[in-house]
């Protein structure tokens, strides 16, 4: 005769199918994504971009990497042109960081909206000026394609002033993307 369960155990998780070969995988539910969460995850190396182009700029960028987890290193600071946006706004002051990170792109998202806020940040317009932004750059290996983050970041690739300070953390990543077109208006001005 099987085991009574008691009524002040919980029930376990549902086990879910696995799937056939050839069959796609069933998606994952609030309960899987749950468990999966509740597992450690290895740290892997990751890296954000940050810029300002208001107010006290060096400051602005300095309380944010603070605020960071587990950084790991820290870029030189380069100064750029604004890249799009509305006209007459000042030059940023941009760097990379990096993290050796259990931390999930999601949760990376927080820690760089978080830093944000903290910086009084303020979305008026796109591409508009800003006392910090920070986009998640690189998640070890991780892919994410959802509305509101794209990782690797979609447009990284083509950014002097993401791809620099990121080859003085990890010249190995940047290697057939930067080239002295991608670099010309990044001006390294020291570190923090």
């Amino acid at each position: 005769m099987p085991a009574r369960r008691s009524r002040s155990q919980p029930n376990p998780p549902p086990r879910r199918r696995q799937p056939r070969p050839g069959e796609a995988p069933a998606r994952p539910t609030a309960e899987s994504a749950l468990q999966e969460r509740r597992q450690p995850r290895t740290p892997v190396r990751a890296f954000l971009g940050l810029g300002s182009n208001l107010g006290d700029r060096r400051a602005y960028l300095k309380a944010a990497i603070d605020r960071l987890p587990d950084v790991v290193a820290v870029s030189q600071l380069y100064e750029t042109d604004p890249v799009g946006g509305p006209p007459g706004q000042g030059a940023f002051l941009n760097c990379v960081v990096e993290l050796r990170t259990a931390l999930t792109p999601r949760e990376l998202l927080a820690e760089a909206q978080a830093a944000e806020a903290a910086a009084a940040r303020l979305r008026i317009e796109r591409w508009g000026p800003r006392t910090l932004d920070v986009d998640v750059l690189l998640v070890g290996d991780d892919v994410v394609e959802e509305a509101d983050l794209v990782v690797p970041h979609p447009r990284m690739w083509e950014r002097g002033f993401v791809l620099v300070p990121l080859a003085d953390l990890a010249p190995e990543l940047v290697v057939g993307y930067l080239s002295s077109d991608i670099g010309r208006g990044v001006r390294r001005v020291g570190g923090l």
